[in-house]
C-alpha cells in the first residue's frame, strides 16, 4: 500500500514547494497560481490516464496495454498481471470445455441440455439421429415442439424422471429409445436417449422362443397325454387299436426328442465356452453322403443330382458341417414335390468355394426370406408340421456357418424353387489330404 501511495504524495509535496518558494519571491498571488497550476497540471495528467484506461476497457485489447509513470505505471502492471491471469484460467476452462463437448459428442447416448423453461441449449451428434434435431434451427426450441408424442409430453410435465421413457423414435419409427430427463443446476435438464431397438428385438425374440417351444412341446404332450388316458379308462385294448395308438404316440415322442436335440444343439452353439473343434473336413466325401442320405429320405420321390466341380476340403468342425449341410438337404428333400428335382453342388465361385443345393419347389416369397433363419419361423406352419420340422434347422445352419466365417445366401422366387448356398472364404480352404476324385451323377 505504501508503495502505491508514496508517488503521489511526493509529487503533491513537490508541488506545494515550489508554490512557497515562489511565495516566498514572488509574492502569495504568485504562490496560489503556482500550486493552482500543478494540482490542475496534475489532475489533467490522471484524467488523461483514467481516459486512456478506458478507451483500452472498451477495445478489449489484451496486447497494447497504456504506458504510463507513476501511480498509473502500478495500476496497468497489476491490470496486466491480472489479464494474464484470467487469460490463463480461461485458455484452461475452454480446453476442459473442448474435451467435454468432443467426450459428449463422442457419447453413443444422445444428450440434450434444457434450460430452466426446456428450451434446448445444446446436443450431441446422437441426440441429433434420435430425434431428428438439427444445430441450426433447433437451438433455442422448446423441445416439447420438436418431440410430438403424447407420452413424452406427459412425461415431461410430470415431472417425476425417476424412470426411463420408453418411445418410438421422432426420427424413424424403426427405431426404440430409452429416454431420462436429469434434473441439474438451477432448474436445468438433461435428456438422455439410448437406442434400444436391439434390446426390444431381443427380447421380443426371447418371449416368441419361450411361446414357441412350450406351443410346440404342447402338441405332442396333449397327444400322449390323451392316448393314455384312454388306455386307462378301457378295461380291453383292442391290440390292433394299441398298435395304432402306440404307432402315434412313438411319433410325437419322436418328435419331441428332435426338438429337445435340436434346442440343445443350439444351446450348444451360442455358448461362449464351446470353442469351434477344428479338423480337416474331406467335403467331397461329406457331399456324396449326403448325396445317399438324400436318396433315402426321398423313396424315390425325386430326382437327386449331385455335380462335383471342386476338390477343396475346409478347415472345420466335421460334425457342426455335418448338421448344417445335412439340414440344407433334407429340407430341401422335405419341401420339394413329388418327381422334383434336386441338384447338390460344390464348386468354385470366384476366391470361395459353395456347397449349394438347388430344388424345384413351390419357392419362398422375397419377405420370408430375411427371417428364414430365426428360430420356429415358418413360412407354412401347417406344411412344416407335416413334414416334421422342428423350426429350428435353418437356425442351426446360420450359426454353424457364422462360426467358420462362411456366407449363408438363399435365393427363391415363387413357383421356380429354392437355392440354399453356403460358400466358404479361401482362409478356410485346404487341399485335398487324399485324392478325392470330382464326380458328376
Amino acid at each position: 500500500m505504501f508503495d502505491f501511495w508514496w508517488r503521489p504524495l511526493l509529487v503533491l509535496g513537490g508541488i506545494l514547494v515550489a508554490a512557497l518558494i515562489v511565495g516566498m519571491v514572488l509574492g502569495v498571488n504568485s504562490a496560489v497560481a503556482v500550486l493552482l497550476l500543478g494540482v490542475l497540471a496534475y489532475l489533467g495528467y490522471h484524467l488523461y490516464q483514467m481516459a486512456a484506461l478506458t478507451r483500452w476497457l472498451e477495445q478489449g485489447e489484451r496486447d497494447g496495454m497504456p504506458q504510463a509513470r507513476g501511480a498509473w505505471d502500478d495500476i496497468f502492471y497489476g491490470l496486466e498481471r491480472q489479464l494474464r491471469r484470467q487469460k490463463r484460467s480461461a485458455n484452461k476452462l475452454t480446453a476442459v470445455l473442448e474435451r467435454f463437448e468432443h467426450a459428449a459428442q463422442a457419447i453413443p447416448d444422445g444428450i440434450v441440455m434444457l434450460n430452466g423453461t426446456d428450451q434446448i441449449d445444446w446436443f450431441n451428434p446422437a441426440a441429433s439421429r434420435h430425434f431428428g434435431l438439427d444445430d441450426a434451427a433447433d437451438r433455442g426450441q422448446f423441445i416439447g415442439y420438436l418431440i410430438r408424442q403424447v407420452p413424452f409430453h406427459d412425461y415431461l410435465a410430470g415431472h417425476n424422471y425417476s424412470e426411463a421413457l420408453v418411445m418410438k423414435s421422432p426420427a424413424s419409427r424403426d427405431v426404440t429409445l430409452s429416454v431420462q430427463l436429469v434434473p441439474f443446476g438451477d432448474k436445468r435438464k438433461m435428456l438422455i436417449s439410448r437406442d434400444i431397438t436391439q434390446i426390444e428385438l431381443l427380447e421380443a425374440m426371447r418371449r416368441d422362443f419361450v411361446a414357441n417351444v412350450s406351443h410346440e412341446l404342447r402338441t405332442p404332450l396333449t397327444v400322449v397325454g390323451g392316448f393314455l388316458e384312454t388306455f386307462s379308462d378301457m378295461e380291453h385294448i383292442n391290440p390292433v387299436d394299441f398298435r395304432r395308438y402306440s404307432d402315434l404316440m412313438q411319433q410325437q415322442t419322436e418328435r419331441m426328442r428332435m426338438l429337445v436335440e435340436d434346442l440343445l444343439t443350439l444351446s450348444r452353439l451360442e455358448s461362449p465356452q464351446n470353442r469351434l473343434q477344428e479338423s480337416e473336413v474331406d467335403v467331397p466325401a461329406l457331399v456324396q453322403s449326403l448325396y445317399q442320405e438324400a436318396h433315402s429320405l426321398s423313396a424315390g420321390r425325386h430326382h437327386i443330382e449331385l455335380v462335383l466341380t471342386a476338390t477343396h476340403w475346409v478347415k472345420g468342425n466335421p460334425d457342426e458341417l455335418r448338421s448344417a449341410l445335412g439340414n440344407l438337404v433334407s429340407n430341401a428333400v422335405r419341401y420339394t414335390p413329388k418327381d422334383g428335382h434336386i441338384s447338390l453342388h460344390w464348386e468354385v465361385q470366384g476366391g470361395e468355394v459353395c456347397f449349394r443345393v438347388r430344388d424345384s419347389g413351390d419357392g419362398i416369397e422375397a419377405h420370408h426370406i430375411p427371417r428364414l433363419t430365426e428360430r420356429f419361423y415358418r413360412v407354412d406352419r401347417g406344411r412344416s408340421r407335416e413334414t416334421g420340422g422342428t423350426g429350428l434347422g435353418l437356425a442351426i445352419v446360420k450359426h454353424v456357418v457364422t462360426r467358420h466365417q462362411a456366407r449363408l445366401m438363399i435365393d427363391s422366387q415363387v413357383g421356380k424353387g429354392s437355392c440354399f448356398a453356403v460358400c466358404f472364404p479361401a482362409s478356410r480352404l485346404i487341399a485335398p489330404v487324399t485324392a478325392s476324385v470330382p464326380a458328376l451323377t
